[in-house]
């Protein structure tokens, strides 16, 4: 058995909230689950209802503010962007604001957090290790993982791992080399797992738009959650 419950807090300027779900029995770790461009939904909440089903106390976070979310391409776009476009200035304290709200709670230990994010949440955990959160690991789902270009160049200490579709457009075979080729230069505990026939945002059942190469695949998202769950055994123990 799990419970949930809504978690606010503050951070430049706005009001975000969170839904935390955690088990009834001992907690493993915990999980900050980092939404894909559209905000905070039902993807990411049902990711983190799995995870409490697991053992972890995990958090479905925002960094567009509370109740904000995008309900078509051009509106999702007009969320992330300002974000993405300065991800030190405006999306890393965002999430650093989130990790510290769950870290807040009484079921975490501060010493054993992971991050996991879909889409643009991958980014997001991605550049989290890039820029040292205070985090032990990081999964990216279907990520952009191009560099930021303005993080340290030391090593990086939270272990990593990328689950990509092969055929995804928004990160092709190029862009999944120089990620492997960043991770090695900054001496990462790194992995890349990639899905032949598979495109973009493959974990989330609504995913149907193959003209922007965005659609389903139950057997990639089955396979990357039984490695993320491998993953977090290896953090947590």
């Amino acid at each position: 058995m799990t419970t949930s419950r809504l978690i606010e807090w503050t951070a430049d300027g706005q009001t975000f909230e969170g839904k935390l779900c955690v088990p009834d029995g001992p907690v493993k770790g915990s999980v900050l689950i980092c939404h894909a461009w559209a905000g905070r939904g039902a993807h990411e909440e049902a990711f983190a209802e799995r995870l409490a089903g697991h053992g972890y106390a995990a958090m479905a976070g925002d960094v567009y503010g509370k109740g904000v979310l995008g309900t078509s391409v051009e509106e999702n776009q007009a969320l992330m962007n300002p974000l993405a476009s300065d991800r030190a200035g405006k999306l890393q304290p965002r999430l650093r604001a989130a990790l510290a709200a769950l870290t807040e709670q009484p079921e975490v230990d501060p010493a054993k957090v992971a991050a996991a994010g879909f889409c643009f949440g991958g980014l997001s955990v991605l550049d989290m290790a890039r820029t040292h959160a205070p985090v032990v690991g990081v999964a990216a789902f279907h990520a952009i993982v191009g560099s930021m270009g303005t993080e340290p160049a030391d090593r990086i200490t939270a272990k990593v791992i990328a689950f990509q579709g092969f055929d995804d457009p928004m990160a092709g075979p190029e862009d999944l080399k120089a990620f492997g080729e960043e991770m090695t230069v900054r001496q990462a505990d790194w992995q890349l797992v990639s899905f032949g026939g598979v495109t973009h945002a493959f974990t989330n059942v609504d995913a149907d738009a193959p003209d922007m190469g965005l659609k389903f695949d139950a057997a990639a998202r089955d396979r990357s959650y039984r490695m993320f769950d491998a993953f977090l055994g290896e953090l947590f123990g």
